[in-house]
């Protein structure tokens, strides 16, 4: 026997129904938060690697699987110094990032020693499309990542680096190209959380909820580390007030997931 719902209680699971419907479009955007892994999000990503055109994800390096992304060198027989990174679409200027990231997999052997469990978020960085074929590095900063290497050497991550520009810290111009954290050494295979806020050029990392690092933005400035670049570049990005953000690739296979940004 066949028991027929009462007309209001069909209504009433009609609506639970549109509810349900409206929150799975919205959850993209909650409180401002947007996944930048979600579906709809993942066609807005362009990678650029050294020695290929801007678009040219070579060897698939850059993959999405799930709600996750994936950094992976199966395809490559040699390194030969083909940087990656992958540009979200989205000019930056104030803006909170998170994401979760872990090293895994094993090192390709050919990239440069320095690369071995060593990643990076770039961001206030060039476009992809402004990238030369032949440019090793994005004009950017880094928030660099990193994983125990030796048991009992201090490695930490969330540290900066400073391809082509330069940063305030403790009241004047930073001479290094890296600046370490006071974050604590991670071991490979761990998830590690770390976030990114930019706020009218005054930056703050943080690795696990602790704040690890704070600086400030100061400006481009040709240096001997970015080669193959586009001269107009320097004068372009003279002021770095806004720019974009890329995930990177080097020769460590990395996962990340949870990218979610918010505009400040």
């Amino acid at each position: 026997m066949i028991t027929r719902l009462p007309v209001s209680h069909f209504v009433i699971l009609l609506s639970s129904l549109l509810t349900l419907s409206a929150c799975s479009t919205t959850q993209n955007n909650v409180d401002g938060w947007q996944n930048l892994l979600s579906p709809a999000e993942q066609k807005n990503w362009t990678a650029k690697i050294n020695h290929h055109p801007s678009g040219v994800n070579f060897a698939n390096t850059f993959r999405f699987s799930g709600d996750m992304l994936l950094v992976r060198y199966d395809g490559y027989d040699d390194f030969n110094e083909q940087f990656g990174h992958l540009f979200y679409e989205a000019e930056l200027t104030n803006f909170h990032l998170k994401f979760e990231y872990r090293f895994t997999g094993d090192f390709l052997e050919s990239a440069p020693g320095y690369a071995r469990l060593n990643s990076g978020v770039m961001f206030a960085s060039q476009s992809a499309d402004s990238i030369l074929t032949d440019q090793n590095w994005p004009v950017s900063v880094e928030m660099q990542l990193l994983a125990e290497r030796e048991a009992g050497v201090a490695r930490p991550t969330g540290n900066m680096c400073s391809p082509g520009t330069e940063i305030y810290y403790q009241g004047g111009i930073y001479p290094e190209h890296c600046l370490n954290s006071s974050s604590p050494t991670f071991p490979a295979g761990e998830w590690v959380r770390g976030e990114l806020i930019v706020k009218d050029g005054h930056v703050t990392q943080l690795i696990n909820d602790d704040v690890v690092l704070e600086y400030d933005l100061a400006l481009a400035k040709k240096d001997d580390l970015v080669t193959g670049e586009n001269p107009a570049t320097w004068e372009q990005m003279k002021n770095l007030k806004s720019g974009y953000i890329a995930f990177q690739s080097e020769g460590q296979p990395i996962d990340f997931k949870n990218i979610y940004l918010k505009i400040l």
